[in-house]
């Protein structure tokens, strides 16, 4: 595929719950966010966008920070040779704790 083709962008099942825990009305910052910083170059780091040393939560190879302080958290892995994205989770900052679905995820 040609380098400057955009990247897909999988969401797994259950990043529909994450969402769900979520205050609804960010769902269109998220959405909109999650398009704008990983449909081109989703692996070129940032001050807002790392690696993830394993071992990681959900599998996750990359984490996008955004929003209000940085409170959200796009969790994902890329596929280069599909030029794929795949959000494996989503979730929300509160101070030095992450929630995930509602539910507390240490890191």
């Amino acid at each position: 595929m040609p380098k400057n083709e955009p990247f897909a962008l999988d969401f797994a099942p259950i990043v529909h719950e994450h969402m769900d825990a979520i205050d609804p009305k960010y769902d269109s910052l998220i959405r909109k966010k999650i398009e704008e910083q990983l449909c081109h170059e989703p692996d070129v780091q940032t001050r807002n966008r790392k690696p993830v040393r394993p071992p990681a939560a959900f599998q996750a190879e990359w984490e996008l920070r955004f929003g209000p302080n940085n409170r959200f958290r796009v969790f994902y892995q890329i596929d280069q040779e599909n030029r794929r994205v795949r959000i494996v989770a989503i979730g929300e900052k509160d101070r030095s704790h992450l929630f995930v679905g509602g539910e507390e995820v240490t890191l």
